[in-house]
């Protein structure tokens, strides 16, 4: 079984060709600082070829959401060797996700401050969880050009902290419509400086924050997730095809770990320029290995793989409610079900208690 074989990632061996998903899970206090029970929520998962971290806020202004960790702190360093040990003691290989969420985020999460963006247009028709509730996007303000070049150091910044905190690698997160995505999405950017109007310009940010984190971590240990097919959170593109060609053919230059697609499902009838399989048309252009995510299964993940293009498959959901998932993919065995109530926030329950096929810690 593919799925179980060995993969070589970068300069790393893998003992499966299965990663864990960056998944967030709100259990990080409001510092950012994440707790013991994040320790042993990955090292339970740590029979992973690879664990890739929950989205880690890049700084206070990147964070977007309450109880999501950060990495820009020394006590949030701190924090994370506690956890990078754990999964190293297991045998276990783990990248940290670096996040800034731009516009979807809100005021109340960001101790009053504004949401930023690529350009002012606001999310619609979705609201935004804070610790008042439920609330509608606001507009974010559009970020000058010194504040991007500050926040591309940022990035920087975050990725060299991945490595103090013992992480083996990061991996941008330029999907879903965070910031990067943000400016890579002609319905986001409007901006008519070097960073808006042409898809070279849009694609700019992305890959100038991809050379910087690969100056601050080394070859083959900085990564990148993208969504060409995502609609989530208002992102839209108009020449998916051509842009998304376009990004990865200029990333294929730079000595990355691995390239992370995910295989969003969309109306089709709503956009009709999208491919139908973002993995199958974007993967093959990679010159990285490519890891697919999106609503595998044993079975489709297997197929996946036996196809040729990706290396790895990553897997969510399965991985939250199963921390066993290879052993359980090695014996055909039967799968805990996610609890949904308990994914976001909350303590240990739904957290650190799904029970192993032998054992419950």
């Amino acid at each position: 079984m593919k799925l179980l074989e060995r993969a070589h990632l970068g300069n790393m061996v893998l003992k499966n060709s299965m990663a864990m998903a960056p998944m967030t899970r709100s259990r990080a206090g409001m510092d950012g600082v994440v707790g013991d029970s994040t320790v042993l929520y990955y090292r339970q998962r740590a029979s992973a070829g690879l664990i890739i971290s929950e989205a880690i806020n890049i700084s206070k202004q990147a964070t977007g959401s309450p109880l999501t960790p950060g990495i820009y702190t020394q006590d949030q360093i701190n924090a994370w060797k506690k956890v990078t040990r754990a999964v190293h003691e297991e045998g276990g290989v783990i990248y940290a996700q670096l996040w800034h969420t731009g516009r979807v985020g809100h005021s109340l999460v960001k101790h009053g401050e504004q949401p930023v963006s690529a350009s002012a247009l606001g999310i619609q028709g979705q609201q935004h969880f804070t610790m008042e509730g439920m609330k509608d996007y606001e507009v974010p303000r559009a970020l000058t050009l010194e504040e991007i070049k500050q926040i591309i150091q940022d990035y920087k910044q975050a990725a060299m902290n991945t490595m103090e905190a013992g992480f083996d690698g990061v991996e941008l997160h330029a999907a879903f419509g965070y910031l990067p995505d943000q400016f890579l999405a002609d319905s986001s950017n409007h901006r008519d400086d070097e960073y808006g109007g042409s898809m070279e310009n849009r694609n700019r940010f992305v890959l100038e924050v991809m050379q910087e984190m690969v100056a601050a971590v080394g070859e083959n240990k900085a990564a990148i997730r993208l969504s060409p097919t995502s609609t989530y959170n208002n992102i839209s593109h108009q020449q998916p095809v051509e842009q998304f060609t376009a990004l990865i053919e200029h990333l294929n230059k730079l000595p990355l770990a691995y390239l992370h697609l995910m295989k969003v499902p969309f109306p089709a009838d709503k956009f009709p320029q999208y491919p139908a399989d973002a993995v199958e048309t974007f993967g093959k252009i990679s010159k990285h290995p490519v890891i697919a995510n999106c609503g595998y299964t044993r079975e489709t993940g297997e197929a996946e793989l036996q196809k040729g293009i990706a290396r790895l498959i990553s897997y969510g959901t399965l991985f939250l409610a199963n921390p066993d998932l290879p052993k359980r993919f090695e014996l055909n065995a039967g799968l805990n079900q996610p609890d949904r109530a308990t994914m976001y926030g909350g303590k240990d329950q739904g957290y650190i208690d799904y029970p192993f096929l032998t054992r419950t810690t």
